[in-house]
């Protein structure tokens, strides 16, 4: 499904980075930060562009290419993983910071994915994620009509345990990335540090 939805010359989510990403870059902490989900690169080579080391990980070899070129446009260097992140492994005290972008995983396999982000973070790491809650199916603006892939503040705080968030917010906002994701859109916001 991925690749046939990057499979074309435009961006589908633009070139720009998310925007609370780019609010909160730097809650990130300087050093390795692992992009889940990264798709066509535009919060990966934003971040390689502010210093960090980034690693973009993807199961879409069309989205992943695509990230390629864009990097080399814009003068950044990104390491670009083509991988399930079923299988992937995030390793032991590996990240500084992990990202997650609008990345819609079902919730068990979501579950399964963030036990590893756990585990992946160094001491004081730093886990930040914005993703679409339950009520934006009503708003059709973008992240599909799956809720199970869908999360909340509930949710974020019982799925990373380990993680203490320093922010967590629910908020509908206006969210303008390419054509998919055009909006007035129901989102949670998270960065959380390992303790």
């Amino acid at each position: 499904m991925w690749d046939e939805r990057y499979n074309s010359q435009e961006y589908v989510y633009g070139t720009k980075p998310n925007d609370f990403l780019k609010k909160h870059v730097s809650a990130l902490p300087k050093g390795r930060i692992l992009s889940l989900g990264e798709g066509e690169g535009r919060n990966a080579v934003f971040l390689a562009k502010q210093g960090y080391s980034v690693t973009a990980v993807d199961s879409s070899l069309v989205g992943l290419n695509k990230g390629k070129k864009l990097a080399k446009e814009q003068g950044a260097e990104v390491e670009f993983i083509h991988a399930d992140l079923n299988e992937y492994d995030l390793g032991q005290a590996h990240w500084d910071g992990i990202i997650s972008i609008f990345f819609p995983l079902p919730s068990l396999l979501r579950k399964t994915l963030y036990k590893q982000v756990q585990h992946g973070l160094k001491n004081q790491g730093v886990f930040l994620i914005e993703a679409y809650r339950p009520e934006q199916v009503r708003f059709g603006t973008g992240g599909g009509t799956a809720v199970d892939t869908m999360q909340s503040a509930q949710s974020l705080s019982a799925e990373l345990p380990s993680l203490n968030f320093n922010l967590l917010v629910e908020l509908e906002r206006n969210v303008v990335e390419g054509v998919f994701h055009t909006g007035l859109g129901a989102v949670v916001q998270g960065i959380a540090t390992k303790m």
